[in-house]
């Protein structure tokens, strides 16, 4: 593998035409393919950054890109080390880059995939269908579970109105 780039900014390409550049938010099924295609080898990019800086060739298996759950993973990490990185300063942001690691490492044990922690790529188990009736069992529980039904009422109300009264004290 070869050595990370010095310069992780590096490895963003210039946005396909008539698309904005820098930090913004990634969803892979309202891309266009070619785009997408642009996109996945930018994630790919970093990814191959990610592994190496942070020993995390053994978490991330070579499959990766294979495993939806793991993109989308990868995907809000990549976005969110852009923002961290690269985006625009926020008051009270101090330790976003340590914030950020701490994101990543909470992340790590959702890439490990046992299937294909030996090098070999395993397809997910199929995704079972619905049993018969489940959508009318839905909504069933929509028309008249409690937890649906019940009329609104927060726990800390009384603590809302004192706050509220508070607010609204006269001078």
């Amino acid at each position: 593998m070869s050595e990370p780039p010095i310069h992780p900014a590096d490895l963003w390409s210039a946005p396909p035409a008539g698309q904005r550049s820098g930090p913004q938010r990634w969803v892979w099924s309202a891309m266009e393919p070619p785009e997408r295609r642009l996109r996945m080898r930018e994630l790919s990019e970093w990814v191959g950054w990610l592994r190496t800086t942070f020993e995390l060739h053994n978490q991330i298996t070579h499959c990766w890109y294979l495993h939806p759950v793991v993109v989308e993973h990868l995907t809000a990490l990549y976005a969110a080390w852009t923002r961290t990185y690269a985006g625009e300063q926020e008051p009270a942001r101090e330790l976003a880059e340590a914030d950020w690691i701490n994101t990543l490492h909470a992340f790590t044990p959702r890439f490990q995939l046992a299937a294909c922690a030996t090098g070999r790529h395993q397809e997910a188990p199929p995704v079972l269908p619905p049993p018969p009736g489940a959508d009318d069992a839905f909504e069933a529980f929509l028309s008249v579970s409690p937890t649906i039904t019940a009329p609104a009422a927060h726990p800390a109300a009384a603590e809302l109105d004192r706050r509220a009264a508070e607010l609204d004290a006269p001078l």
